[in-house]
């Protein structure tokens, strides 16, 4: 990932949901058409749950990640040719690719407008640009981790340290001169079990959304933060009459072709 998130991050707690988070990967790369020669790159690769399907295309698969913990659970797929440990908002591949995936991870990356097209020029001529980002910022899920924190502990959470996007109207005006642009949401209607350790909402985003918001703050502000949002969360995400939560999940997708 990216700098702006200190603290490595905890395999097992992000895995904890991997076939949920692994769909949308699934569904960007469906969506990829025919590549020029030339490797793949796995930008903001985590623990390579993408690996198995990006080796499937038969060319030479590259991972990046600035996490230790992720790139060494990559490592254990046997699915990357290479693994690189870096920032993303400055890496750079040693020759253009035919393809760079990035799934999940450039939400942690800040000044889109210069990334995406510095990205862009690492292409090989017809390769692809294919992206896929949280869009859930606005919904209850992500904002009363914000709202509560800034209740509890004003001033406490930098707000750079946030994930982010831009509207997607905003990346196809940036991406349309570039290449041939293909932009949409998917919204999915997740269902999650509550198995007694939480609100499953709350342990779906603590793994990643709310990092930079935990990681600002003492153990025991932690808990005190965790112990308000369950508090709340379930208003807005009821347990079902089956034991189970439904929880909507936007996502952005988009992919440029040069």
């Amino acid at each position: 990932m990216s700098e702006s998130v200190h603290r490595d991050w905890d395999p097992g707690l992000y895995h904890k949901f991997r076939g949920l988070r692994l769909r949308p990967a699934m569904d960007l790369l469906r969506a990829v058409g025919p590549l020029p020669e030339g490797g793949v790159v796995d930008l903001g690769c985590g623990s390579g749950a993408a690996g198995p399907a990006l080796k499937a295309l038969k060319r030479p698969v590259s991972g990046v990640d600035l996490s230790a913990s992720m790139l060494e659970k990559a490592r254990a797929t046997g699915c990357y040719d290479a693994l690189v440990q870096a920032d993303l908002s400055d890496w750079a591949p040693e020759v253009p690719a035919a393809l760079i995936f990035a799934n999940a991870s450039l939400q942690w990356v800040k000044d889109h407008e210069t990334l995406l097209e510095r990205l862009a020029g690492h292409l090989a001529p017809g390769g692809t640009l294919a992206v896929q980002m949280p869009h859930q910022n606005n919904a209850p899920s992500h904002r009363l981790w914000l709202t509560m924190a800034h209740e509890l502990f004003p001033d406490a959470i930098d707000p750079e340290s946030i994930p982010g996007v831009m509207l997607p109207a905003e990346y196809h005006h940036l991406l349309s001169s570039l290449g041939t642009v293909t932009l949409w949401e998917t919204e999915y209607y997740q269902e999650l079990s509550d198995e007694g350790d939480g609100h499953p909402v709350r342990r779906f985003t603590e793994a990643t959304f709310a990092r930079p918001v935990l990681n600002a703050l003492s153990e025991a502000e932690q808990a005190r933060l965790i112990a308000a949002y369950e508090t709340v969360v379930g208003s807005a995400y009821p347990t079902g009459a089956n034991g189970r939560v439904l929880f909507p999940f936007r996502r952005l997708f988009f992919t440029l072709t040069i």
